[in-house]
């Protein structure tokens, strides 16, 4: 290998800076990342890295410790190293030596600074006493998303047994509280903050997936940040099985956050020449916890495969008819779905198998020839005559016992110790890191897939894996069924290209950057009553855009919680994401029909705002209020969402601000009056509308709240930007579980 030469490399993208030392034939170091530098000399880069040398200080190692982006404990670290492993307890403390370092692709042959915008960092270098190689990669960006990933190579004559791979990010003193999520079923992604002190802050994800609980962004920020300010670093580990975040301090004042795959014991065993790589870690710095979230949504909406902002109007029938797969009732959906200006009919579990309940058939992927006598062709033809694209659902990485593919292949099942595992929701897991499993599951999807012309699978995983080995050996296995999962997700788009998947796990359960590089959306939550889902579209935006989360308008009785809501709330909560329905609108009176059709009108019309706009969530101190705004990259036009979640302890709340504008530009700002307006309405001044109470006594007996007319053309009001952001408007109150919007458009 020629011998490296001493250089640093200075990324600069997005408001972004990031400072690595590849000097002394060693592991790259993060000297900065943070906000931009401007322009450095190979001077300043060089004083920056000596200026960072820690001094000695009592009772530690007599040469400053060097925290490298996958840490070492030979340097005398003591936190969490960044590789653990070793071949029969020999070579687990290796010293990893630089070869080459490339950038863009291009070999560094001089030493000093190398300076570019965005760009691909790559070090290659190799420990040849522990017999290992190892390339580091990482990228910045142009908005300004730092991901590495780490690659190990057994160089060696025998077997090296890998316990953990995980990459690190230096964060400065300053951050000393964390925030990250945690969540169950039906409740996914609840926010937690808490001080960083000495230690480890540890998240383990052992479901093998993400799971409704996962850190999914782990924060070190400034004390006091809010959604505006204050300097923020989050990580977050693209991948989709058994994984860790975890963020450490030692008592020497260094800090870090990071993540990898979690391996189970003897997951993974390099042979000779076998290499492993980690997932991508990912880093997002802002001010702010919305620029931090800014930050994943423009790199996910700048690659080649993100979804338009056209995203069709959806209807999925679960929650109408469950397993009752009757032709007649479901051609009814259909009709209905059409008429309200539906553009996609999802078919959900148990048109296949002996799929009558959640008990049996899985694994099974055939229609149902008791159920569908004729195949799906008599539904699947009526939703394309009606204009609509057909989905269905699947859920190819599980198995009931009560299956033929479970009484004909029971070494398929995962399972360890010569025992099943402990059965969650009366099914098993198939295993998908076999390979005549995979093509056996492969070939029943890609040919129904063909049968049908699917455009879409609700692709769902409804239970955690335990005791997940491969027979007969019972070794292991989270690891090759994930990898499986994604191949098998890839083989299935390949062959039949326009294919969009949706990930769901019971809900919300894997939500992660590894399988959204292969899917379309995620289901957020089950539970899509809108009082919850309040809270959990804020917070899973924290990750993804909102044109990737299923947001579906509930039921007027949400099937999770029982609570009661009026359609202007489930409505007007669901379209700040990919809207779809899931209702049984054929119990639904005319009325509800009608703002239906409405609501899904205005969604079509402002989609292209609501699936592209950036994200600006309100501080507000109150937490009756949930507010938030969607604004356009120009700063043209706005959507904001204001919605009263609880009882306040005052009766006016005030005036509300309006961030995310362009403080020179003037704007008009008007209520959205869409279908029957909330209950408890009391309008404001400056709105121009009057109630319209001359049908009063017959509104209140066919319970619909009366409407609110204009009383002049120019509703609402214009003002600077700067005004609305920093003064704001009174609000309207209105009873809890009840939004009010407001539309904003530059008028300059």
């Amino acid at each position: 290998m020629p011998h490296a030469v001493d250089s640093m490399i200075l990324l600069r993208a997005g408001g972004v800076a990031l400072l690595l030392d590849c000097t002394a034939d060693q592991l790259p170091a993060v000297v900065h990342w943070g906000a931009d530098l401007g322009e450095l000399s190979a001077s300043d880069a060089a004083t920056m890295i000596a200026a960072g040398v820690h001094p000695i200080v009592p009772n530690i190692v007599d040469e400053p410790v060097r925290v490298a982006m996958l840490p070492e404990h030979r340097t005398g670290w003591v936190g969490r190293p960044g590789l653990s492993g070793s071949r029969g307890g020999r070579d687990w403390s290796p010293r990893f030596t630089g070869a080459e370092v490339f950038v863009d692709g291009d070999a560094v042959t001089e030493a000093g600074l190398t300076s570019l915008g965005a760009g691909v960092v790559v070090w290659q270098g190799a420990d040849a006493v522990a017999g290992l190689g190892l390339t580091l990669t990482v990228e910045l960006t142009p908005d300004g998303l730092v991901r590495t990933r780490a690659r190990l190579v057994n160089d060696g004559s025998d077997d090296y047994q890998l316990g953990d791979l995980v990459m690190a990010l230096p964060v400065p003193p300053v951050a000393r509280e964390l925030f990250d999520f945690g969540g169950r079923w039906g409740r996914e992604r609840s926010p937690q903050r808490g001080p960083f002190t000495v230690g480890v802050h540890l998240r383990e994800g052992r479901k093998g997936r993400t799971g409704p609980d996962a850190a999914t962004v782990l924060h070190a920020g400034v004390p006091g940040f809010d959604f505006g300010s204050g300097e923020l670093w989050g990580v977050h580990t693209g991948w989709s099985g058994n994984h860790t975040h975890y963020a450490e301090r030692l008592s020497t004042g260094e800090q870090v956050l990071g993540g990898g795959e979690l391996l189970l014991p003897g997951e993974v065993a390099l042979a000779p020449g076998a290499s492993y790589e980690s997932p991508w870690l990912y880093g997002s710095y802002g001010n702010g916890l919305d620029e931090v979230a800014r930050r994943f949504h423009r790199y996910l909406r700048a690659r080649p495969q993100h979804p338009a902002t056209d995203r069709p109007v959806t209807i999925n029938v679960w929650e109408a008819v469950y397993f009752d797969h009757t032709l007649e009732p479901l051609l009814e959906l259909a009709e209905k779905a059409a008429a309200v200006g539906v553009e996609r009919y999802v078919l959900d579990d148990g048109w296949f198998g002996a799929r009558r309940n959640d008990k049996a058939g899985l694994g099974d992927w055939t229609v149902s020839a008791d159920m569908w006598p004729h195949g799906l062709h008599p539904l699947v033809n009526r939703v394309r005559e009606l204009g609509m694209q057909f989905g269905l659902w699947f859920e190819p990485e599980m198995i009931n016992l009560d299956s033929d593919v479970a009484r004909a292949h029971p070494e398929w099942i995962m399972s360890t110790g010569d025992r099943l595992p402990v059965p969650s929701r009366t099914q098993q897991v198939i295993n998908l890191g076999i390979a005549e499993c995979y093509a056996y599951i492969r070939d029943a999807m890609s040919a129904l897939i063909a049968e049908y012309g699917i455009d879409y699978i609700k692709w769902d995983h409804n239970r955690d894996l335990i005791d997940a080995g491969t027979q007969p050996s019972g070794r292991p296995g989270v690891h090759a069924q994930t990898l499986a999962t994604y191949r098998l997700m890839d083989d299935l788009k390949a062959a039949h290209p326009g294919l969009e998947i949706e990930s769901c796990s019971s809900g919300g359960s894997r939500v992660d950057l590894g399988i959204l590089e292969r899917t379309d959306r995620v289901w957020v939550s089950d539970c899509i009553d809108p009082h919850d889902r309040q809270q959990m579209m804020r917070w899973t935006q924290q990750l993804l855009p909102p044109e990737l989360l299923g947001s579906h308008i509930a039921s007027g009785i949400s099937h999770t919680t029982g609570r009661s809501h009026e359609l202007n709330f489930r409505a007007a909560t669901a379209i700040f994401g990919h809207l779809g329905i899931e209702w049984d609108i054929r119990r639904a009176s005319e009325a509800d029909m009608a703002e239906l059709a409405e609501w899904v009108a205005f969604y079509k019309a402002n989609r292209s705002l609501l699936l592209a706009g950036d994200l600006y969530r309100v501080d507000f101190p109150d937490a009756s209020l949930n507010a938030f705004g969607v604004v356009a990259p120009d700063k043209s036009r706005a959507l904001y969402s204001f919605a009263s979640v609880d009882r306040s302890g005052v009766a006016l709340l005030g005036r509300l601000r309006l961030p995310g504008l362009d403080a020179s530009r003037r704007y008009r700002v008007a209520p959205v009056l869409v279908g029957r307006a909330p209950s408890g309405l009391r309008p404001p001044a400056w709105w121009g509308v009057e109630r319209d109470w001359s049908n009063e006594l017959e509104d209140l007996t066919a319970h619909k709240p009366p409407r609110f007319v204009p009383s002049r053309p120019d509703l609402g009001v214009v003002l600077p930007g700067s005004a609305l952001a920093s003064n704001g408007l009174t609000d309207a109150p209105v009873d809890p579980d009840h939004v009010i919007l407001y539309e904003v458009t530059a008028v300059d």
